[in-house]
């Protein structure tokens, strides 16, 4: 089966926005874990911020990557997908001039969709990395974004976090977005239906969940009705790849079967206690 064109991948992923649907995505990590994923009937794929810092550095998602080493990433993925693929911009390595290097570079791998979120990111000195940038600035990002798009198919989402804003703060967050011409809106942290409804009556386009298997939204019917269509439910995948990982290498030197699941593996393996203890240190951040 030959390899989709990167605009054909971004025609599917709007066709799938303009269903009545709500899709899952596929934690797509590396090339052959997105060959997997259409393989198996995944209508679209994400590539994470937090596993691209794991693959790529073993490093924890403390805004360490580097854009260059994340479009690395995109394009060793976006050159072989037979699905569409979204990429976890995070804040867009930047300012509003860093968001439109970011889509030049990310729109050139292929990706067919990306968010762009209002995080304050790499946090400052004394600071929680939940802190949100102002809203006028958030906004000046989304339209960098728009404006350097080439491709008119790609998707712009802007990303938000719900679980840090009171509702009404995040109703004032996404109809801006919308309103400045974001393709669709992202957002972290919905707690229930009740708490989706309220929101998702004041928007028209479509919406994206960042969920982690919340079983409060695990009706995908009634997700669909209002009006999400992509749910991001963590990366399990790649952890089961870690652990598979781990147990293969393991039992070739005749270890004892280990207690430690994939999530203990992950804090073992990567540099998250090293990173924690730099920013106790440096960085006047305690947990």
């Amino acid at each position: 089966m030959a390899t989709p064109s990167q605009h054909d991948l971004r025609k599917d992923f709007r066709a799938l926005m303009e269903t009545r649907r709500c899709y899952y995505t596929a934690s797509t990590f590396d090339p052959m874990s997105a060959r997997i994923a259409a393989d198996l009937g995944f209508e679209v794929g994400i590539l994470g911020g937090s596993v691209a810092s794991l693959q790529v550095l073993a490093a924890p998602d403390f805004a360490l990557i580097t854009l260059s080493e994340f479009t690395e990433q995109a394009t060793r993925i976006g050159r072989v997908a037979r699905l569409p693929i979204i990429a976890d911009a995070d804040h867009g390595y930047g300012n509003a001039l860093n968001v439109i290097r970011t889509i030049t570079e990310l729109e050139r791998a292929g990706v067919a969709a990306l968010t762009i979120e209002d995080t304050l990111l790499p946090p400052k000195f004394g600071h929680k990395s939940t802190d949100l940038i102002p809203l006028d600035e958030a906004i000046g990002k989304i339209e960098a974004a728009l404006e350097a798009r080439i491709d008119p198919a790609m998707a712009i989402f802007a990303r938000t976090n719900a679980g840090q804003l009171s509702t009404e703060d995040t109703i004032e967050r996404v109809t801006a977005y919308e309103k400045a011409g974001a393709d669709g809106i992202c957002m972290v942290g919905i707690r229930d239906f009740d708490h989706l409804e309220a929101i998702s009556d004041h928007v028209s386009v479509p919406l994206m969940l960042v969920a982690y298997d919340n079983p409060q939204l695990a009706d995908r019917e009634r997700l669909a009705v209002n009006g999400v269509r992509v749910v991001v439910n963590g990366h399990l995948a790649y952890f089961a790849a870690i652990k598979a990982t781990y147990d293969c290498l393991r039992e070739q030197r005749e270890i004892a079967q280990s207690p430690l699941n994939a999530s203990d593996l992950s804090t073992r393996y990567s540099t998250l206690e090293e990173n924690r203890e730099w920013a106790r240190r440096f960085m006047d951040v305690h947990e």
